[in-house]
């Protein structure tokens, strides 16, 4: 058994239990995979920060971890230097973008529950995540 994070094209997040990935597949395929929230059956699998133990040594174990680890780290890395520094203006240059007012690129920035909600509300799509501070002390959120 496998649990797998998952999101709807409504933008819900939830969780599903499935006897494989291929299972999982499969079952996407035929829209068998439901948002309990919405009913959607677009549904797309989400990174989840989840490390999941095999049977095995220790060391597999930590092994595991290590390359976990350093996978998040490039993630994060590939995000900064792929992408402007927009601050608390991320809802405005998002909104701004999603409308066509400015050119689309790649942003990263904070923002409010509140303006979060404006931004789906008006059907941009964003990815909120939560980074470690940099080593130059920025702990902006993506």
């Amino acid at each position: 058994m496998i649990s797998i994070d998952m999101e709807c094209s409504n933008g819900h997040v939830f969780e599903g239990w499935f006897d494989s990935l291929d299972a999982f597949e499969e079952q996407n395929a035929k829209d068998m995979v439901l948002c309990p929230f919405c009913n959607d059956s677009d549904i797309r699998r989400v990174l989840s920060p989840v490390t999941v133990k095999k049977s095995g040594s220790e060391t597999d174990s930590v092994a595991t971890l290590v390359k976990y680890q350093l996978a998040v780290q490039d993630f994060i890395k590939e995000i900064w230097q792929n992408s402007e520094d927009v601050g608390t203006r991320f809802s405005a240059k998002a909104l701004k973008m999603h409308y066509g007012v400015i050119e689309k690129k790649s942003i990263r920035g904070v923002a409010t529950a509140e303006e979060e909600k404006i931004l789906k509300e008006e059907g941009v799509n964003f990815v909120k995540i939560p980074v470690p501070k940099q080593e130059n002390g920025d702990d902006s959120e993506t």
